[in-house]
């Protein structure tokens, strides 16, 4: 299992989302997008937007004011992530440039996306039809 920590309830954007657009939604992740150490939550529905034509979108917090943007993240798909099993046989990745773990069992990661810094045992995970998976399956 992955272990997320995402800065929205997800069970919230998930509910409004899937009853405004009448399809299903479901979180991916949580990671920069455009701004170091600046996480958003990603979600993904299977059909594309009728009007704006993306399966994944963003939830992003406004720096400026604490309110929450939405924005197309179907770029999501371009990125690599490291990832590392944890003490309880879980696995873990560094959400941002800045959030470094480290864990009992001599597994660490840190990095983000800008780069994958980490024990021996990391694993590049992509995303793809909104799910995390192994590169290599």
């Amino acid at each position: 299992m992955i272990k997320h920590y995402p800065i929205t309830n997800t069970e919230t954007v998930i509910k409004y989302y899937a009853q405004k657009d009448g399809v299903p939604v479901k979180y991916v992740c949580t990671t920069d997008f455009s701004i170091s150490d600046r996480p958003v939550d990603i979600f993904y529905r299977e059909t594309p937007h009728p009007e704006f034509n993306n399966r994944y979108f963003g939830i992003a917090v406004n720096y400026e004011d604490g309110s929450y943007v939405i924005f197309n993240a179907d770029a999501v798909e371009d990125f690599s992530f490291g990832i590392v099993e944890d003490d309880d046989g879980n696995f873990q990745y560094s959400q941002s440039t800045h959030d470094y773990k480290q864990f009992f069992n001599g597994n660490m990661i840190d990095g983000g996306r800008e780069y994958v810094r980490s024990s021996l045992n990391a694993k590049i995970y992509v995303v793809r039809n909104g799910e995390m998976v192994n590169k290599d399956d």
